[in-house]
């Protein structure tokens, strides 16, 4: 996007913010962050909220801008595939209305297509790339923003379509036409062209173009640094030079939130795993299942096949032939989405070959006695990928391990294959009716996991009452189905279920917003909870103010309250409440514990919050932050909490206030003067903050923030007592909006903002 549209942007965010709309225009601006910066709870609650916004007030471009931003967090980070690939057409036919056509940022829409594309699967999708961007890139000046990213993207199609060579000779014209313009590459294109260059076999010359690539900006700066070091990396690894690639490859908690590095990543670990500088581990083998099953819901089908070939084959590395046979399986069922898949079936064959040849490690004891020696097993260092293979032969016929074979399974990601010894074991020979419970629990998890609904449901009728409907609601809770889990959890208990059924239905019903049936079902079995148990109930009761449960709960736990009936409304020590803000992102809010669940906000906050100063919240009592382990850390520690809802609105307003900063001693009556009629009042700027003097056009400290008054007090009272608290200071404070609503002296402070270049 173009200069252009970011002038715009500043414009709209003005626009929406005179016309009430606070939050959205402190989004709009943030949109990009956001979707660079892995902010996406953010990004997928703003976005779509904005372009709705847009829709209702008709700003079309301002719904292009909103979409395109949603759909590049989507594509980019995320490398969402097949899934996205309707809303990126989507947004290319929106681009191409008469009303948004003239937008400078429209062709960019051209660009994320290709990318859901070559997400998806890239050289399925060759030809449509190369044909869709060729198209928009016939006649585009090199002056234009969008050149360098649709050439990048036409660089990928061509090394996806089988012509690298032909990759090398358009991006290096396309740098050089860029230059010829007086614009440099960007970081993506010259990465692009050094990948062209090591699918054409010219590996040195692909580390030259990345180590020149270093030095151009970034269209995505955030991922540059770790998206440089996987290519880098494999390029290293493909040369022999190993110790530099192991150097330059970044950690797996460095690229495990960035799934657009993954298959790339795992090639070149790949290329490493027989070195003795990386260690190729079960944990390793657990990771990359979980990314391969990511791009199975992402629809990165392409991704998937590869993640599994390459998984299949450091697991033989790890003697793990059973694994490598499974993930063959799996890279044959992905592989036949693949609109490309000449020579998949080939690699998949060799894997296998390879795992038929592939001796398993010798047993730790005899068959009979491997059941004792797992449990025995030390529990950090143990190889559950060993352990599966062990127990294997047991499996399906010897029960207690059958329950270790198959939950080892699950949690290695494998449950599906898990859940269908189990079943043959317990339900092919209807024995699943007189299951013992723990393993109808077993199974059950497996099939949630594997996602194998209607199976689950089967089992479930098979099952006794009782059971029958703990299982449903097990799986009705892991779909998020809060009626019916609510449903079957009553049916359970009815039945004699135990305290499972009790969080099931609990927690279901809270989220229904059902808070004093969510309470009450733990409190009929308060003896048999835990302390978790016990803070949830806390939770749920304080949000249905039943007084009387808190207390049973606090008494539980060993909580003091001083008051015996109705409202807690004591002091308890000052907290951070986490609460949502209106950019998506998260405010700390200053309270005042009152309560085993509840606080009242001690800080004004601006105006368009939800919430303010005065305002009661309910909060969850886990803390979100360890306590310091240094006793003088422990000292100014303020333990932070997530707020949950609020329970009473103060009432409330909030006021701004901004100017030069006045003499220590006038701000200290001034601050005085605020605590004396209980009117909480907070600086939000600090020591950077500056402002202009009028005459000398020097630069004076300056202060800005708000003060908010109970719903007793007028607006005039607050004009009143700022003029009287303030007439004396040297330099003139403003709060412009408060005199706008009231219509006094609107000039006067007018000239303030506009003179001290507030």
């Amino acid at each position: 996007m173009d200069v252009d549209i970011w002038a715009w942007v500043g414009e709209t965010q003005q626009q929406l913010s005179e016309a009430g709309n606070v939050g959205l225009a402190m989004a709009l601006g943030d949109l990009p962050a956001q979707a660079y910066e892995g902010r996406y709870p953010q990004l997928d609650v703003m976005a779509p909220a904005i372009a709705q916004q847009a829709e209702a007030l008709e700003l079309p471009w301002l719904e292009f801008y909103s979409r395109y931003w949603h759909l590049v967090g989507r594509i980019g980070d995320r490398a969402q595939g097949a899934v996205a690939l309707d809303d990126a057409q989507q947004l290319l036919s929106f681009a191409q209305r008469e009303e948004v056509r003239e937008c400078p940022a429209t062709v960019a829409a051209v660009e994320a297509l290709a990318i859901a594309w070559a997400n998806a699967d890239g050289p399925g999708h060759a030809a449509e790339r190369l044909e869709t961007l060729g198209a928009h890139l016939e006649g585009l000046s090199p002056e234009k923003p969008a050149f360098a990213g649709l050439v990048t993207q036409y660089v990928a199609a061509l090394i996806d379509a089988g012509k690298p060579d032909e990759a090398v000779t358009y991006a290096e014209s396309a740098v050089e036409r860029l230059r010829t313009a007086g614009r440099e590459a960007s970081w993506e294109l010259g990465a692009e062209s050094a990948r062209a260059l090591l699918a054409a076999g010219r590996a040195e010359d692909a580390l030259n173009a990345l180590q020149a690539a270093a030095e151009f900006q970034a269209d995505d700066p955030v991922a540059k640094e770790h998206r440089d070091g996987v290519r880098r990396a494999l390029i290293l690894a493909t040369l022999g030079r190993t110790a530099e690639a192991v150097d330059a490859l970044p950690d797996l908690d460095v690229v495990g939130e960035h799934p657009r590095v993954w298959v790339e990543w795992a090639h070149a670990v790949s290329k490493l795993a027989d070195s003795a500088q990386i260690t190729n581990t079960w944990q390793l083998g657990r990771v990359v299942r979980q990314w391969i099953d990511y791009f199975g819901m992402m629809g990165g089908y392409r991704a998937r096949v590869e993640l599994a070939l390459v998984a299949g084959e450091l697991a033989l590395g790890r003697k793990g032939a059973w694994q490598a046979r499974l993930l063959a399986d799996v890279a044959e069922s992905a592989s036949a989405e693949l609109r490309e898949s000449a020579g998949v079936a080939e690699r998949i064959a060799a894997l296998r070959a390879a795992a038929d040849t592939t001796e398993e490690p010798e047993a730790p004891g005899p068959r009979e006695e491997l059941v004792g020696l797992f449990d025995a097993a030390d529990g950090f260092n143990a190889d559950p990928e060993r352990w599966v293979g062990w127990l294997a032969p047991l499996s399906g016929q010897d029960l207690e391990a059958t329950r270790r074979h198959t939950t080892t399974m699950g949690f290695l990601g494998y449950p599906a294959t898990g859940a269908d010894i189990y079943w043959k074991m317990l339900v092919d020979t209807d024995g699943i009716a007189t299951a013992d419970s723990d393993d109808v629990a077993y199974l059950t998890t497996l099939l949630i996991e594997a996602r194998q609904d209607e199976r689950l449901e089967q089992m479930a009728a098979m099952l006794p009452h009782a059971a029958q409907h703990l299982t449903l609601a097990r799986l009705h809770s892991a779909r998020e189905r809060w009626q019916e889990t609510v449903d079957s959890g009553e049916h359970a208990i009815a039945a004699g279920a135990g305290i499972e059924a009790r969080r099931l239905l609990s927690g279901a019903a809270q989220q229904l917003d059902q808070n004093p049936r969510a309470a009450q079902v733990l409190l009929e079995v308060l003896d048999e909870l835990t302390e978790e148990d016990v803070w949830r109930m806390i939770v749920m009761a304080t949000s249905a103010e039943d007084w009387e449960t808190v207390r049973k709960g606090a008494a539980k736990i060993g909580m003091p309250i001083k008051s015996n009936e109705g409202p807690i409304e004591e002091e308890m020590g000052l907290i951070r409440l986490i609460l949502p803000a209106p950019d998506g992102g998260q405010r700390q809010v200053l309270s005042i514990r009152t309560g085993p669940a509840t606080a009242r906000l001690a800080l004004p906050q601006p105006r368009g919050m939800d919430y303010n100063a005065g305002d009661l919240v309910v909060f969850d009592p886990q803390l979100l932050e360890p306590v310091p382990d240094d006793p003088q850390e422990q000292q100014n520690f303020v333990p932070p909490f997530a707020a949950v809802r609020i329970l009473r609105p103060g009432g409330y307003t909030s006021f701004f206030f901004d100017g030069a900063a006045p003499s220590e001693s006038d701000w200290a009556e001034f601050t005085e003067v605020m605590a004396e009629r209980g009117w909480p009042m907070w600086v939000y700027s600090d020591e950077n903050y500056t402002v202009t003097h009028p005459s000398s056009g020097e630069s004076l400290p300056g202060v800005f923030g708000w003060v908010a008054v109970p719903p007793n007090v007028s607006a005039n009272e607050v004009d009143a007592l700022l003029d009287d608290a303030t007439e004396r200071w040297v330099h003139p404070l403003a709060w412009l909006d408060l005199a706008r609503e009231i219509d006094v002296e609107i000039e006067r402070h007018e000239r303030i903002v506009k003179e001290y270049g507030l």
